[in-house]
């Protein structure tokens, strides 16, 4: 028996229980794991609350990221061993191969060993932000040096990572925020410019910013009425990848700047690269590079005990985190 996170119903964070459940023997090619942290997503509130792109069945696990210690290996596990310090890519499906608990049973192929030097907390904030940020800025943007690239919400956890990336291979990030509350301390996590969109107006200091060049990569998860004054400052060819739908409001379609400029618009999900071994092995090798040579680091919002799960949901959904949230076992 191990306590772990279910729900029986869809709603806010009060639903979350803490239970008691058996957690069965790995299955050929999976891995059991006690748990040590776990890094919360977005992508878990929307679960719970009945707005994400799976449908659970009552009582229903959730969470897409976790570090610990190698417990038990099924058979064909080969390279991982009881003892070993792991930590877990998201899988494609969270309610299959739910994170949060005690103990956890994952497929081997998502179960990656980590050095000894890598704090559970580090090794559960890492997963899902750097493999997002990657996927859309690397594998899929080819950012390079000298470009320039947008990051909004650019105080989530993703948004950090895509600084840092940014930072990595010689681009130049400007982070967008909706106030100045947080403009300071993007500026000292490496974003080159913040522009305050409730303040400023958007699209004249981005071309303030990038003169003639304009920005030729832009990473949104927000949508809405930002699509206009961003396009508007996309340099010619530049490619706009969306990997989300925060905003309520309904998104335009900027047609003459698509036109004009030959603009890429494209919808992005971190399955791409989860789902393709071999874009899965270059994402954990650069992102591995980055940690070890401390270009990339998580930064770490706050830290709830595995006790306090409501209360580290309602911290999530408050949007005043910087960075990833992460919860201790």
């Amino acid at each position: 028996m191990a306590r772990v996170v279910r729900f029986h119903e869809h709603g806010g964070p009060d639903v979350l229980r803490i239970e008691d459940i058996n957690i069965p023997k790995p299955d050929r090619g999976e891995v059991r794991i006690h748990v040590k942290a776990l890094g919360l997503n977005r992508a878990e509130a929307l679960l719970r609350s009945g707005n994400y792109i799976e449908t659970p069945a009552f009582p229903s696990r959730l969470g897409l990221e976790a570090a610990g210690i190698v417990e038990t290996v099924g058979e064909g596990v080969r390279d991982i061993v009881p003892g070993d310090a792991v930590s877990i890519v998201p899988p494609v499906s969270m309610v299959r191969w739910p994170a949060y608990g005690e103990l956890v049973t994952f497929p081997a192929a998502f179960v990656v060993k980590h050095p000894p030097s890598f704090s559970w907390e580090t090794a559960a904030a890492m997963w899902m932000q750097y493999l997002t940020a990657y996927g859309a800025l690397i594998d899929i943007a080819k950012l390079h040096r000298n470009d320039f690239v947008v990051v909004t919400a650019a105080s989530s956890s993703v948004g950090l990572a895509a600084i840092q990336i940014a930072n990595m291979v010689g681009a130049t990030p400007i982070a967008v925020t909706r106030t100045s509350v947080k403009k300071n301390a993007l500026l000292s996590h490496g974003a080159a410019h913040v522009i305050a969109s409730a303040e400023e107006n958007l699209e004249s200091r981005l071309k303030e910013i990038t003169g003639p060049d304009g920005v030729r990569v832009v990473l949104d998860p927000v949508g809405g009425r930002i699509f206009e004054p961003l396009t508007a400052a996309m340099s010619r060819g530049g490619i706009l990848i969306e990997y989300g739908g925060l905003s309520p409001d309904p998104t335009p379609f900027p047609l003459f700047a698509v036109l004009s400029k030959v603009l890429t618009l494209r919808g992005y999900l971190v399955h791409e690269i989860i789902g393709d071994p071999a874009r899965l092995e270059a994402a954990k090798a650069f992102i591995l590079d980055g940690l070890m040579s401390g270009a990339l680091k998580p930064v770490i919002a706050k830290t709830f005990p595995f006790d306090q799960i409501v209360e580290a949901h309602r911290f999530l959904e408050s949007n005043e985190q910087f960075g990833k949230i992460v919860v201790t076992v």
